[in-house]
C-alpha cells in the first residue's frame, strides 16, 4: 500500500467554533487530511459545513460515546493513522491556528533530516483577544531538548509532526495521564530513544486561555509532570533541578507563570 503523507489529529470537546477556526487555518500546497475526534461532546461539529468548506484534503470524524480524556481521543487518531498508512501524524487543538505553509516547512525539514522523528515549531502565544503575549522559542538542538525535558516539555503540543512509525515502537499516549501531561510523557519517551528538533520559526498561534483544560487542570498537570520526571530520573543536574523547579511551580497560579514567561521571553 502506498503511504499517505500527513494526518492532523484534532480532538474536540464542546467547541464547534474553535474547531472550525482551526481547520480553516490549515493552508498548504499539498493535501493534508484531518481526523477530528469528538470526545463525548454535547455540542457536536457540523460535519457538512466543515467538509464543504475544507479544500485542502479529507476530513474524517470519530465520535467517542463519553468524555474519556485527551489520551483516549488521540490514541484513536493514532490507530487510524497507522491503519491507513500515513507517514506523518500531526496535531492541532481547537482555537489554535497554523501559519500558512507550516506543514510544508516541517515536512521539508523532516525529509532532509531522516534521523529526526519528532519535529515541533516555535509558537506565537496570544490571549483570548488575540493579543500577542510572547514568542515561545523552545530549543532547536536535540541534545539541549533532551536535557531541558527535565524542566518542562520542550515542544508545543499542537505544533508537532511525528513519524507515524515511532508509535509502533514507543507506544501511544499513556491513559494514566489522560487528564493532563500526556504529551510530556509521550515526548519524553520519544526524546530518550530518537533524535528530535524544533523548527526555528513561530508557525503556530497558540491561545492561552484561563478557561482551557491546561489552565483548569494546572496543578494536576504539574503533579503529573513531577511523576514523569521521577519515572525518568537519574542523579544529575537537570533531573534534580527539574524536580525542585516543578515543586516550586506547583504553588504558582497560571496567571503568575504566564506573566513570568512573558517577561523572560521578551528579553
Amino acid at each position: 500500500m502506498m503511504k499517505k503523507r500527513l494526518l492532523v489529529l484534532i480532538p474536540h470537546y464542546n467547541d464547534p467554533e474553535g474547531l472550525k477556526a482551526s481547520i480553516a487555518s490549515i493552508d498548504e500546497d499539498f493535501p493534508v487530511d484531518v481526523f477530528v475526534i469528538d470526545d463525548g461532546s454535547n455540542k457536536t461539529p457540523n460535519e457538512k459545513e466543515l467538509v464543504g468548506s475544507y479544500k485542502n484534503g479529507t476530513i474524517f470524524f470519530n465520535y467517542l460515546k463519553e468524555n474519556k480524556g485527551l489520551s483516549y481521543a488521540l490514541n484513536s487518531g493514532i490507530e487510524f493513522a497507522i491503519n491507513n498508512n500515513y507517514e506523518y501524524t500531526g496535531r492541532l487543538d481547537c482555537r489554535d491556528l497554523f501559519i500558512r505553509n507550516k506543514c510544508s516547512k516541517q515536512l521539508s525539514f523532516l525529509e532532509s533530516n531522516v534521523n529526526i522523528k519528532l519535529l515541533g515549531t516555535w509558537a506565537k502565544m496570544v490571549d483570548e483577544h488575540n493579543n500577542q503575549l510572547y514568542i515561545l522559542k523552545h530549543p532547536v538542538n536535540h541534545e539541549k531538548i533532551k536535557k531541558n525535558m527535565y524542566l518542562n516539555t520542550m515542544f508545543v503540543h499542537p505544533s508537532v509532526i511525528i513519524r507515524t512509525e515511532v508509535f509502533s515502537d514507543i507506544g501511544v499516549y499513556n491513559i494514566k495521564y489522560s487528564k493532563a501531561a500526556q504529551d510530556f510523557d509521550l515526548f519524553f519517551r520519544i526524546v530518550k530513544k530518537y533524535e528530535t528538533a524544533n523548527y526555528p520559526e513561530a508557525l503556530l498561534i497558540y491561545e492561552m486561555s484561563l478557561n482551557s483544560i491546561s489552565s483548569r487542570r494546572r496543578k494536576l498537570q504539574v503533579k503529573n509532570r513531577i511523576n514523569i520526571i521521577w519515572d525518568n530520573f537519574y542523579f544529575g543536574f537537570y533531573p534534580i533541578y527539574g524536580i525542585i523547579r516543578s515543586y516550586f511551580l506547583y504553588f504558582l497560579s497560571r496567571e503568575t507563570t504566564t506573566k513570568l514567561k512573558s517577561i523572560i521571553n521578551k528579553k
